[in-house]
């Protein structure tokens, strides 16, 4: 089995050279020198032996994706279009300094015990964190955690966040300037301290300031699934008493949009919909989605800088950023003043 040396030899560079090719580390080599290693590479058929390396520096080089948020239904986290466009952005980054990302979903503690008795993680990325059990183990881990979108914190760890509760009292106050004042709240689950939590809140704000009461049968809490998603778009599509809805994630507002065009009525003509994220769907629906824009990709960027400062123990002066919102304008929603 070829080795490293045996690359740089047949190539006429350093070891070390090689190795900073092999780990996408290659800023400093030139584009002809690391297409003579790759090509080394195929020719001598060399294959990097990641445990030997990981018993030897006691790095793996790998780190942890890890999703807490459970669901009931059949679809994964990586099928909405949001995360998959943020997860997509931490493994580029991830690569592009040397690193491998591991992606796994676990519900318990147990779960997690499991997996990091079984794999050799460098660091861990969390999503779906709230202040329960499951944090509490956390908080005792002895590794780089970078939190996305938490409203828990811990002095050894960093989070990237989002100004949610704004993200919602902007959609809101947007469909209330438009004339609406009957306006639906559509949502995964609402758990306390979360990011759904903090949208709703600012839904709430937003009916509150407008001197509009607030209705507990205006809320519709559900899976993202396509199917239970299309049929809360029926469902609303049968509603009088409703004008507008404001969905926290574009592919919650497509599939009630779905439902209610399946049902003869029409977006924005009879319900407008606004939906939050601005994933690439919004510009694919008919009409267009108007939404609250988030920038998933930086968002990824961010926590992957901040795992890399933990793991190279650099100063961190402030352990949280939040990443503004901005509306964005499109074709479903309708002025009705």
């Amino acid at each position: 089995m070829s080795t490293i040396k045996d690359i740089a030899n047949a190539v006429g560079v350093s070891c070390t050279t090689v190795s900073n090719v092999i780990h996408g580390r290659a800023g400093r080599v030139s584009a002809e020198t690391i297409t003579r290693i790759n090509d080394t590479i195929d020719k001598l058929g060399y294959v990097p032996n990641m445990s030997a390396r990981s018993l030897v520096s006691s790095s793996s080089r790998v780190i942890g994706m890890i999703s807490h948020l459970t669901s009931n239904t059949k679809e994964t986290i990586i099928e909405d279009p949001f995360h998959s466009a943020f997860i997509g952005s931490i493994e580029k980054t991830l690569r592009e300094n040397g690193y491998y990302l591991m992606l796994r979903a676990v519900e318990t503690t147990a779960d997690l015990s499991a997996f990091l008795r079984n794999w050799n993680v460098d660091g861990l990325f969390f999503t779906g964190v709230f202040q329960d059990e499951f944090f509490t183990t956390l908080s005792e881990l002895n590794i780089p955690i970078v939190l996305i979108d938490s409203y828990v914190s811990h002095s050894n760890m960093c989070n990237v966040g989002l100004e949610d509760y704004k993200g919602g009292y902007t959609a809101t106050r947007y469909l209330i300037d438009q004339g609406h004042s009957k306006i639906a709240f559509a949502s995964p689950t609402i758990k306390d301290r979360g990011v759904v939590s903090e949208r709703f809140l600012g839904y709430k704000k937003a009916l509150d300031e407008a001197s509009i009461p607030f209705r507990s049968e205006l809320v519709f809490e559900q899976e993202l699934d396509t199917e239970t998603t299309i049929a809360l778009g029926r469902r609303l599509a049968e509603r009088e008493d409703i004008t507008a809805v404001f969905a926290t994630a574009d592919i919650l507002a497509a599939g009630i949009m779905a439902g209610i065009q399946q049902s003869g009525k029409s977006v924005p003509s009879d319900i407008s919909v606004i939906g939050f994220d601005d994933i690439n769907l919004c510009r694919l629906t008919s009409p267009t989605l108007t939404t609250i824009h988030q920038d998933a990709p930086f968002k990824g960027k961010l926590a992957v800088n901040f795992l890399i400062d933990l793991l190279e123990k650099n100063s961190i002066n402030d352990r949280e950023v939040i990443l503004p919102i901005r509306l964005i304008e499109r074709e479903s929603v309708k002025s009705i003043k």
